[in-house]
């Protein structure tokens, strides 16, 4: 039986996984939806010093509380953070990393230092790192509104209520999840992974990735290694309240090493199955 680690994004918990883990609990898997310190209902539970090293211990305990031997430990945009930190802190206990349309967090980076590094287009990376300013108290970054997002979020193919609670059950997220910068012992490197890239509003895109490799860029060599592989979902950035079928259907083939492979300084070769 496989058994998976659901890691939300920012400002959300564990509840916004309820349809996807529900299939996949239906497929025979079991699913744990994980909720992160100050998110969903345990929004209460943060405070000035909830960091990005609280939501790694988190999973860490997530990871020992379970009877699985192996987890596939899936991290959703800034979920990936602390799930790379997890895997790097129980490596024995992972079967597989997948980045459910997440960055690829690097060592001795916050999410802002990437941000503020990496991200090309100007106006989405100063409204990202304008959160420091808008945090409530110095540490807490309020949600967004309805409206924000629907003009940020990539809501694409979200319905309407689906969006509703979207709004409604977001949390202020602790600015120093995203300030505080992963430390990797490198650990995890060895370990298999996939990545699901949800294609819709001009996200990146498999092909659009095996570009960047051919480019020469030194930060995804490292994925053209054939433990890797990738889908491409033609839906927004948030697949379990737009795609929740799809999605599942999507980890269960990943789990399997299906995939399209990459190949360095090459065009992509078909994996097992697309």
């Amino acid at each position: 039986m496989t058994a998976f680690a659901l890691v939300s994004g920012g400002h959300v918990g564990g509840w916004v996984w309820r349809e996807t883990a529900a299939r996949l609990r239906r497929a025979g898997s079991e699913a744990y939806p994980a909720t992160l310190t100050g998110l969903g209902d345990r929004r209460h539970l943060a405070g000035p010093g909830t960091d990005l090293d609280t939501h790694i211990e988190d999973l860490v305990q997530l990871i020992d509380h379970t009877d699985d031997p192996a987890l596939v430990l899936v991290g959703h945009c800034y979920g990936i953070y602390p799930a790379v930190g997890a895997a790097d802190r129980r490596p024995e206990r992972i079967a597989r990393v997948v980045y459910l349309d997440a960055p690829l967090p690097q060592d001795g980076y916050s999410m802002f230092d990437q941000v503020r590094e990496q991200m090309a287009d100007a106006a989405t990376r100063e409204r990202m790192l304008g959160q420091a300013e808008r945090a409530e108290d110095g540490w807490r970054v309020p949600p967004p509104s309805l409206e924000e997002w629907r003009r940020w979020g990539n809501v694409a193919d979200v319905p309407a209520e689906e969006l509703a609670r979207l709004a409604r059950l977001a949390a202020p997220h602790p600015l120093g999840t995203m300030t505080r910068p992963l430390r990797l012992s490198g650990a995890a490197a060895g370990l298999p992974a996939s990545g699901i890239f949800c294609t819709a509003g001009g996200g990146m895109s498999t092909a659009a990735l095996q570009r960047l490799i051919d480019s020469g860029d030194p930060r995804v060599q490292w994925l053209a290694d054939p433990r890797m592989g990738f889908f491409d979902l033609a839906t927004g950035h948030w697949p379990m309240l737009s795609a929740p079928g799809e999605l599942a259907d999507v980890l269960l083939r990943a789990t399997a090493g299906e995939g399209q492979r990459l190949s360095a300084g090459a065009t992509p070769r078909s994996g097992q199955v697309r």
